[in-house]
């Protein structure tokens, strides 16, 4: 990514005593490359700014915002959508982090801890947390799947709800009541 300001840090660097700030702008090759590997149809805007502070003796907290608009195709019309995304972005970096080598283990509670790196790449970050933020499915406003029904020739077809498990019941119920009614 192109961008004036450094987007990698050795920690090992960082001052111990007061907060590193940082901000990144991505410039339109970089989102354009992003996007792809995102992809997304495009970038329109990207900013990630935020700090990282020493906490404690040997750990460190990021903490930022990232900001940016997208554009991705509606999951139903195909048409363009635009979404704007303000995450709040905030990782733990402890010294003493162990890793968990169990072949089954559960999800640690706080998800955002992580060893320190010897160096921290604020665009690999970017990337993490954009692809996260994404919607999984957008949808247009108004935009719906509806339904599809297929069926053999001359064969009456089945739709979702002749195959609910109590559309049968409702059928018998109103058959039984057009009985009663002669």
């Amino acid at each position: 990514m192109t961008n004036k300001a450094p987007t990698q840090f050795r920690m090992a660097d960082l001052a111990t005593r007061k907060a590193t700030t940082f901000s990144i702008l991505p410039d339109g090759p970089a989102r354009a490359a992003l996007a792809d590997e995102l992809q997304i149809i495009e970038i329109r805007k990207l900013r990630f700014d935020g700090e990282i502070a020493p906490q404690g003796g040997r750990d460190w907290q990021l903490s930022g915002t990232l900001g940016a608009t997208v554009v991705q195709e509606c999951g139903v019309t195909l048409e363009p959508l635009v979404t704007r995304i303000d995450e709040p972005v905030s990782r733990t970096y402890v010294g003493d982090y162990e890793e968990i080598e169990a072949s089954e283990a559960e999800m640690p509670e706080d998800d955002t801890v992580e060893p320190i790196p010897a160096v921290l790449d604020l665009e690999v970050l970017l990337a993490e947390v954009l692809s996260l933020a994404l919607p999984p499915f957008p949808r247009a406003e108004g935009a719906e799947l509806g339904e599809a029904v297929y069926a053999q020739d001359g064969a009456t077809p089945m739709t979702d709800d002749d195959a609910k498990p109590f559309a049968g019941l409702g059928a018998l119920k109103a058959a039984l009541e057009a009985k009663g009614d002669e």
